[in-house]
């Protein structure tokens, strides 16, 4: 160390300082505390720590942003740049040329890219979103089948909603394979005509809850034909698979609690309902009861001849009208009749009576000749026996035939029991 040949001004000796601390270049490993970036600002200010250890640090506006990085509390970065010093506040910083995720840090930042692009898609819109179920039927679960969340759902299922019927699917839900086990869980799952599906696993690191926020998983999470219940980690952990989940729940206790009502609470919505029921059949009968009074007061039902009273009264109006009407109206035709012969000529007249003599005449005549007429004075007509034929020779006949006589009254069934061709003849 050199001594000073002289005595330095504070900014002599800070000037100083800042020129020594420039030749050093360093490359700092560190977890961002806090981040200024205000718009206007020509460098974006922040703070990394170890624990033990803070290190003030600035990256000029186009450095930071030739980054990429989106830098929020908690990162782990990776920054390279070199020391120096701010004269007029007298404090040291570093001045930093490069930054980049580093661990956690990269994969929070890989997490971020595909929520972007996932949200971008819709598929975290609460326009998506489902409505669970009231009163499920049938619960899916996938979840790891040794872990404690299974155990904290079952428990919570059987002390809530006991009635549901719980169908799980046992699955890895970390490690390398954890991603396609789990899509193919919730596919499963899927096809058996559940109500619900919950996805749930215990709490672990971030590393540990990396396949929740898998883009596959996600879009298997959308593609499920239930409402689906993420139950994953613990309060403060959310993934992917929460954010495009129907609802998102803190815990695998949650989860199941959000599905399922608790037993009281059914069992107050049944009592409340029935209370209504058992209200608006009363009142039912009450308006029922109240009705039929009204109609039995009612003259028509206790008297039936008050139904047909007008009905009755109308007919006898007419009756009477009728009675009226008809004796005068044949006295008028008979007048008018009666006008008419006066008013004919006479030679029409006598023609007519001539016509009315000639037809009584041919009737007589026709009375004479009908057989009918004949029969009348004793004769009879003989048919064979079918009735379609009449007999004219007693040669047609044998002894035996049966044969029908048309008499002048009726019809006789006759056995012929003998013939005599040549006195019939004769």
């Amino acid at each position: 160390m050199i001594e000073p040949t002289r005595a330095l001004t504070v900014s002599e000796a800070m000037f100083a300082a800042k020129r020594a601390l420039e030749h050093l270049a360093l490359r700092v490993i560190g977890e961002v505390s806090e981040v200024t970036d205000r718009p206007g600002y020509k460098a974006v200010y922040f703070t990394l720590g170890d624990g033990a250890s803070v290190l003030p640090c600035l990256a000029w506006r186009d450095v930071f942003d030739s980054c990429g990085v989106t830098m929020r509390a908690g990162m782990l970065v990776e920054v390279t740049g070199g020391m120096t010093a701010y004269a007029a506040k007298g404090r040291m910083q570093f001045q930093v040329r490069s930054i980049a995720a580093a661990g956690e840090g990269v994969l929070r930042m890989q997490v971020a890219a595909v929520a972007r692009k996932l949200e971008a898609e819709g598929l975290m819109g609460p326009g998506r979103k489902r409505d669970l179920p009231p009163y499920p039927d049938r619960i899916g679960l996938v979840t790891s089948p040794r872990g404690k969340a299974v155990h904290d759902v079952i428990r919570t299922l059987r002390r809530r909603y006991p009635a549901a019927e719980l169908v799980v699917a046992g699955v890895p839900v970390e490690g390398v394979a954890a991603v396609a086990h789990i899509v193919d869980g919730l596919r499963r799952i899927g096809e058996e005509g559940v109500d619900v599906i919950i996805l749930a696993r215990g709490g672990g690191s971030y590393e540990d809850l990396m396949p929740f926020n898998d883009e596959a998983v996600a879009r298997a999470i959308a593609a499920c034909p239930a409402p689906v219940v993420t139950g994953i980690g613990h309060e403060p952990d959310t993934t992917i698979a929460d954010m495009v989940a129907d609802v998102r729940a803190s815990t695998p206790t949650a989860a199941a609690e959000a599905v399922a009502p608790a037993t009281q609470e059914v069992e107050a919505r049944f009592a409340g309902a029935g209370a209504l029921l058992a209200r608006s059949l009363r009142h039912a009968a009450q308006r029922a009861s109240h009705r039929l009074e009204s109609l039995s007061g009612r003259p028509v039902l206790s008297d039936p001849r008050t139904l047909l009273a007008t009905p009755a009264q109308r007919l006898d109006l007419a009756a009477a009208g009728l009675d009226r009407a008809l004796p005068g109206c044949l006295s008028r035709e008979r007048e008018r009749l009666a006008y008419a012969r006066l008013s004919l000529p006479r030679a029409a007249r006598e023609n007519l009576l001539r016509r009315s003599e000639q037809e009584r005449l041919m009737a007589a005549r026709l009375a004479d000749l009908s057989p009918l007429g004949i029969l009348g004075r004793g004769y009879a007509v003989c048919y064979d026996e079918s009735g379609r034929r009449v007999v004219r020779s007693a040669g047609e006949l044998r002894p035996g035939d049966r044969v029908r006589v048309r008499l002048h009254r009726g019809l006789a069934g006759c056995l012929v029991e003998s013939v005599d061709q040549e006195e019939t003849d004769g």
